[in-house]
């Protein structure tokens, strides 16, 4: 072989390796990436154009695992303080042996456990790159059917009647839709809604209903709505009120701020029919399929959530959601520039999981 060949074939093998990779040598990428919203995004809690993200990858041996963590505002979380955590625990995670994740991820929770979502991003990065290294879909590490992920409900942000009804129809495609309430508004916002369908709807008041009397009229109101349950009425603090209205609501009624860790969920078995987990809350897949099989084992119904996500986070709360009752996993079709394809729906509404190792995700032009 000549010096051109040798040159070309040292070229070709260097193509085969990903961006930034080197065989045996590890690395760890930390950023922040901002998520522009479809449009502006309002919740009893904040209202917005845009999401900051955590975004993370791990390379190892010519893999690389990518993760993504959304903090957030409810729980004092911030891309930028994130993002420090991760970067105080560089020396650890390059030390570690990545097929011990487990270990690595206890540790880590032990010294930022005021992060979740950076600690989510971790998680997800971690988990990538092992399902990579095995060759196999996330999904079929935790034994699961990908036939049986549930369909995703399509979630409407607070907004005038106008707009409200506009973005209904935009989400013409998905059977169930997830209406964000929890204001003075609630009965104009819901009037617009069955003004232009009349499919059934999940409702979220963001812990916006202070008043226990109160949240039961709207919940009973909304029972003649085609309302299937409310999430997360009344604030978490107001443990006892939940109680009462649980027992009073001809609803059920799900946890969502109420619920952040498996730990939590003994307390909220009288005061919910069931939660909602979100990897960005507890802090990762691992946390999650945790705190889905303890809620389980308690009899609880069980829902995979997300936030303003790229499809990095949302694919890989999906690869899980074949364990759960309900799906409200969206957040990536409300942003307009989501660097990755992943988890897409079908027709139905239905969650249809890629079968490629690890997440599954191919980068986009976005």
């Amino acid at each position: 072989m000549n010096r051109r060949d040798l040159l070309r074939a040292a070229a070709a093998a260097t193509a085969a390796i990903p961006a930034g990779a080197i065989p045996n040598q590890t690395r760890f990428d930390l950023d922040i990436r901002r998520l522009n919203l479809r449009h502006k995004w309002t919740t009893v809690m904040s209202s917005s154009d845009y999401r900051d993200v955590i975004y993370t990858s791990y390379t190892r041996d010519g893999v690389t695992g990518h993760g993504e963590g959304a903090p957030i505002v409810r729980y004092q979380e911030d891309a930028k303080s994130g993002l420090r955590a991760l970067e105080r625990e560089r020396a650890r995670v390059m030390s570690s042996n990545p097929w011990e994740f487990e270990k690595l991820m206890a540790l880590m929770f032990h010294d930022i456990n005021y992060a979740y979502a950076a600690l989510s991003a971790m998680d997800i990065a971690l988990m990538d790159w092992v399902g990579q290294k095995l060759g196999i879909p996330l999904y079929r590490y935790f034994g699961l059917d990908p036939k049986d992920a549930p369909i995703t409900t399509f979630s409407i942000g607070i907004d005038d009647p106008d707009k409200t009804q506009d973005k209904v129809r935009e989400a013409a495609q998905y059977p169930v839709l997830k209406i964000k309430v929890g204001l003075d508004s609630d009965e104009a916002t819901i009037a617009a809604v069955r003004a232009v369908t009349n499919k059934p709807l999940r409702v979220d008041a963001n812990e916006g209903w202070k008043d226990k009397n109160v949240a039961l009229k709207k919940i009973q109101w909304l029972a003649t709505q085609g309302v299937q349950f409310v999430e997360q009425p009344m604030p978490a603090d107001q443990l006892d009120d939940l109680r009462w209205l649980h027992k009073n609501s001809p609803l059920p009624l799900i946890a969502d701020e109420s619920v952040r860790h498996a730990s939590d969920i003994p307390a909220l078995r009288d005061a919910f029919s069931g939660i909602n987990v979100k990897l960005d809350k507890c802090g990762g897949m691992m946390a999650a399929y945790r705190e889905i099989q303890v809620a389980k084992a308690f009899g609880m119904k069980t829902m995979l959530g997300c936030m303003v996500s790229s499809s990095c986070t949302v694919t890989a709360a999906a690869h899980l959601s074949p364990l759960v009752d309900y799906a409200d996993l969206d957040g990536n079709l409300l942003i307009s520039n989501d660097p990755w394809r992943g988890v897409t729906v079908d027709g139905m509404g239905k969650l249809v999981l890629p079968d490629r190792p690890g997440l599954g995700l191919q980068r986009t032009t976005a």
